[in-house]
């Protein structure tokens, strides 16, 4: 009997430290991913400032004017101080940005940060309102086209989602645009104009369109996974055995096949999320919304480097957060199966 207890105990000692030492990498790996994105985030800011310095043209020119004299132009070159080193420069603009301090738009005058705030406002209105709808009815669809697999509705579903992912936002956006906003059904205005002292929501109409843009490439996306999920927790045996049970298909799904399914599809969120902020811009140049991809395009016309600078990082910041969002889900999914 006591040889028994002490086998026993030595059998359980390597399981518990096998199980400590499995806890533990699970931090390990999330330090490891938050120190990357730090040192991404850096590399960002660097390509980002250099890549922006390298665009043709000079801003004192284009601000002054093809008939400026040289004077002119040198002269605004050191008020603004273009004519010191890129390294100065980039210094002086990341420390800027360390601090919150944006710069000075070119073009108006105005704190970058101000312009940026204003139009952050109706971009997050547009993304907030497409993600709050991709989440749902990707769950609603992913789990009928599991639930009813193989019919007429599943192979429909397979199809749209499979046509749809083929197209841009922008082809999608242009027919959305035909087809309810101009010839065919002229129930939305095909354009998004918004007034500047006027909040997003107060117009919504105007966000229809934008939106729906948004909404279709990422439900057809996530639903597919969903739907995958889905199937193969259905055909699982702790769901055979449940139904053996006999227990009913509502308890079942909710139970025991929704909790398993969405697991791997929470990570997959988090991308489709990244995906939306990303395609933000292009639907704003296409339906004229006042968002941060109008400013880019306006910045961009104008040479506007600290505009252009700005946004541009909010967008990679922004759309990289969701990208450390889903590998952190990833990695803490990973350590509760270990």
């Amino acid at each position: 009997m006591v040889a028994e207890l002490t086998g026993a105990t030595r059998s359980a000692g390597p399981r518990r430290s096998l199980t400590r030492r499995r806890s533990a990498t699970v931090p390990g790996r999330i330090g490891w991913i938050v120190a990357q994105a730090i040192a991404m985030l850096f590399v960002v800011t660097t390509l980002v400032f250099f890549a922006t310095q390298a665009m043709p043209g000079d801003v004192a020119k284009v601000m002054l004017g093809m008939s400026a004299t040289p004077e002119r132009v040198e002269a605004l070159r050191h008020q603004l101080g273009l004519d010191r080193s890129l390294l100065s420069q980039y210094w002086h603009w990341l420390s800027g940005v360390l601090s919150g301090d944006l710069g000075t738009s070119l073009a108006s005058g105005r704190p970058v940060s101000q312009l940026l705030g204003e139009r952050l406002v109706n971009s997050a209105t547009l993304s907030l309102f497409a993600v709050v709808l991709i989440l749902p009815l990707s769950l609603l669809i992913g789990i009928l086209a599991a639930q009813f697999k193989d019919s007429l509705f599943d192979r429909t579903f397979l199809w749209s989602s499979m046509v749809a992912n083929a197209l841009a936002d922008f082809v999608v956006g242009t027919l959305l645009v035909a087809l309810f906003g101009t010839t065919v059904f002229h129930w939305f205005p095909p354009v998004s104009l918004i007034p500047a002292e006027h909040m997003p929501w107060w117009h919504p109409q105007a966000l229809v369109l934008p939106v729906a843009t948004l909404v279709i490439g990422g439900v057809m996306y996530l639903s597919r996974l969903i739907r995958v999920s889905f199937i193969d927790v259905l055909n699982s045996e702790y769901v055979e055995m449940a139904r053996l049970k006999g227990l009913g298909s509502a308890r079942i799904l909710l139970t025991h096949a929704l909790p398993n399914a969405l697991a791997p599809a929470v990570p997959a969120a988090s991308l489709v999320a990244a995906f939306t902020v990303g395609g933000v811009v292009v639907v704003e140049y296409l339906f004229g919304y006042p968002g941060i991809g109008g400013l880019l395009i306006d910045s961009i016309s104008n040479r506007d480097l600290p505009v252009i600078q700005a946004v541009v990082l909010v967008i990679a910041a922004v759309y990289y957060f969701f990208n450390l969002l889903a590998d952190l889900l990833h990695t803490g999914k990973s350590g509760e199966r270990r």
